[in-house]
């Protein structure tokens, strides 16, 4: 019994040390550009740029291969401060900015169908098949996905009232 004990804990040493060399000579570095661009994105995940998050959008934004408009939810200001630190030029005439806003069910018009349930990216919408549907504000990124797909357009989008927390004082405009 105590040569098995000894046996495998020599063996889980020896193994662990070997996975940690590799781990050092087999290190493979990032581009710190993405990491730096990553940190610029909401971090919503939502997917509305058509990336499966915020990570492989900013892969594609420091190769070069997708626009700096990408990010719906990061809106205008997100768009310039990427070409900033890309050193590009952005159109951004066509970018809507859309101030944010979460999912709220009209429950009298929720016949339960499950559309919007399994199109939601960060799970906010609880519910079940044939129940009435709820969304946690918190959790909902206002991504729109389980706006588009309800048959009975029962979801509507409402703008998030500004509180104590997310109150900031406006920019002065540029006229005055």
């Amino acid at each position: 019994m105590i040569a098995a004990v000894l046996s495998l804990t020599a063996l889980g040493v020896c193994l662990g040390g070997l996975l940690g060399v590799a781990a050092r000579v087999f290190k493979v570095e990032g581009n710190p550009l993405e990491a730096e661009i990553e940190a610029l994105f909401p971090g919503s995940q939502c997917g509305q740029c058509g990336y499966p998050g915020c990570g492989p959008a900013a892969a594609a934004v420091a190769a070069g291969s997708a626009p700096v408009t990408l990010c719906p939810p990061g809106g205008r200001a997100l768009a310039e401060t990427l070409a900033g630190k890309l050193g590009v030029s952005v159109d951004l005439s066509g970018m809507e900015d859309k101030p944010p806003a979460f999912a709220h069910v009209r429950e009298e018009l929720c016949i339960g169908c499950t559309k919007c349930f399994k199109r939601c990216p960060t799970d906010a919408i609880m519910g079940g098949p044939k129940m009435i549907h709820a969304v946690f504000r918190d959790a909902c990124t206002g991504c729109e996905k389980c706006f588009d797909v309800c048959p009975t357009e029962c979801i509507e989008m409402r703008p998030v009232e500004p509180t104590l927390q997310t109150w900031y004082w406006p920019r002065p405009s540029e006229a005055a």
